[in-house]
């Protein structure tokens, strides 16, 4: 299984190219994820990521997306190889995005909407019209 679930922050905006062959919108950006552990009396480590996101998902990336911003991404590893001009093989690998999220809390003086910030996500619980407003109004 091949599957990565990643929380960071963007570490620019993202940056949009198209495909030469059928002109697919491709969003690349790069995560700075902490490491989960910090050894005593040395600074928090990042690792930073590589993330590329296709056609609508990377759309909605290079729209909504901003450097700072801490996401998240669910996806799956890919690694690529190719020559340059001089022959020279270059190796990358990347995570290629098959969702994305906002998951920075929000801030004060927001505005509130219906906007979901997930990309390709069922609504949520709270944007629906049906709510409870106490205990007592529940049938059991």
């Amino acid at each position: 299984m091949n599957k990565v679930i990643l929380m960071g922050r963007l570490t620019r905006d993202p940056e949009v190219r198209y495909t030469q062959a059928n002109n697919t919108l491709v969003a690349s950006f790069s995560l700075a994820v902490n490491r989960r552990f910090v050894r005593q009396g040395e600074e928090r480590q990042a690792d930073f990521i590589n993330i590329v996101a296709w056609s609508k998902l990377g759309e909605f990336c290079s729209k909504y997306f901003k450097k700072g911003q801490q996401v998240g991404v669910i996806g799956r590893i890919q690694t690529r190889t190719w020559d340059d001009d001089q022959g020279q093989k270059h190796y990358i690998t990347e995570v290629v995005a098959e969702e994305a999220y906002f998951a920075d809390s929000k801030r004060e003086g927001e505005n509130s909407s219906n906007f979901d910030a997930t990309f390709g996500a069922m609504p949520t619980a709270g944007s629906s019209d049906f709510e409870v407003s106490s205990g007592d109004d529940l049938p059991f």
